[in-house]
């Protein structure tokens, strides 16, 4: 069976580094477009060349945009994934240069190219998507699937505003554009990662069992998990591998709900949360399937596999 073919937009961040390695193992990368987010964007960029020096894949990787479309971030994520989006652990500047080419120009590019091919999965703040979605509104019949990582569908986010998650509360007009665009897109929420998080000494057998690619994400991984300890936030929480799963393989789903979902982007509150009509009170046609369960047990052999553990 051939593999998937993957358009990723991330920004590494401990567990894109995860999702990434994930896509190495068991599909088809044809590009990294890199926005900024979990930190800043000369940092993500350069984070995605050490992965992919680290894997030794002939793999573009494209520097989007650097802040959001609209209002400067209220937040980053680097007390979660250190200073450098991988833990402040200083690996050597990485041998694999950027592309000249802006990755909202790639996405297009690319799709262009191999029309109906590509899964783009979103790992990261929608600002890169949405940037190609303004360009050409005609990019969602270009993509095979789109799953997204982002939103909490009940209100349990893990930013400053209560009811949004990160990547979603760091653009939430970039979110808007991409769910107003695509008609239908998988929808991988905070919640659902907390739901599937690993067990501790499991993945610790994984990291012990694994090769390079363990040694390296045991590294990067330190700083996050002090953090989730600090914060009570219980086993090994792995929200864009999830994503990444659920984009190597859809029939890893076990449990979904298919609902029209959109972003609030006024609320004083509530800005930047994903907005999910349960009841079907508005009309609106659904465009997100909501992934609520996977089956465990293949997620967790896809990541093992992605860390050299099987």
């Amino acid at each position: 069976m051939s593999k998937p073919q993957l358009l990723i937009d991330t920004d590494p961040g401990v567990d894109d580094a995860l999702a990434i390695l994930m896509a190495h193992a068991h599909a088809d990368i044809a590009g990294l477009s890199i926005a900024a987010g979990n930190v800043g964007l000369e940092h993500t960029v350069r984070n995605a060349r050490t992965l992919v020096d680290l894997v030794g894949a002939t793999v573009s990787v494209f520097g989007g945009c650097p802040t959001p479309l609209v209002r400067a971030p209220e937040e980053d994520a680097a007390f979660v994934h250190g200073t450098d989006g991988f833990g402040d652990v200083g690996f050597p500047e990485p041998k694999v240069a950027a592309a000249d080419e802006q990755a909202a120009l790639a996405l297009l590019r690319l799709t262009r190219e191999r029309p109906g091919e590509l899964t783009l999965v979103a790992l990261a703040p929608l600002t890169n998507v949405a940037l190609a979605l303004r360009l050409d509104p005609g990019l969602p019949k270009r993509v095979k699937r789109l799953v997204v990582m982002g939103g909490a569908v009940t209100g349990q986010g893990n930013t400053g505003k209560v009811p949004a998650e990160f990547n979603i509360g760091f653009d939430p007009e970039a979110a808007h554009v991409v769910f107003e665009a695509f008609p239908r897109f998988d929808l991988v929420d905070w919640e659902a990662t907390l739901r599937h998080a690993f067990d501790e000494a499991e993945f610790d057998g994984w990291l012990s069992a694994g090769d390079h690619r363990a040694k390296f994400f045991g590294q990067v991984f330190r700083t996050a998990r002090s953090f989730n300890v600090k914060h009570r936030r219980r086993g090994i929480i792995a929200a864009d591998a999830l994503a990444m799963a659920v984009a190597i393989d859809p029939s890893i789903i076990t449990r979904s709900e298919e609902r029209h979902v959109a972003v609030e982007l006024d609320g004083r509150l509530t800005r930047g949360a994903t907005v999910v009509d349960w009841a079907r009170r508005l009309g609106h046609p659904a465009n997100a399937r909501i992934v609520l369960d996977v089956d465990q047990a293949r997620f967790a052999a896809m990541v093992r596999r992605a860390l050299g553990a099987s």
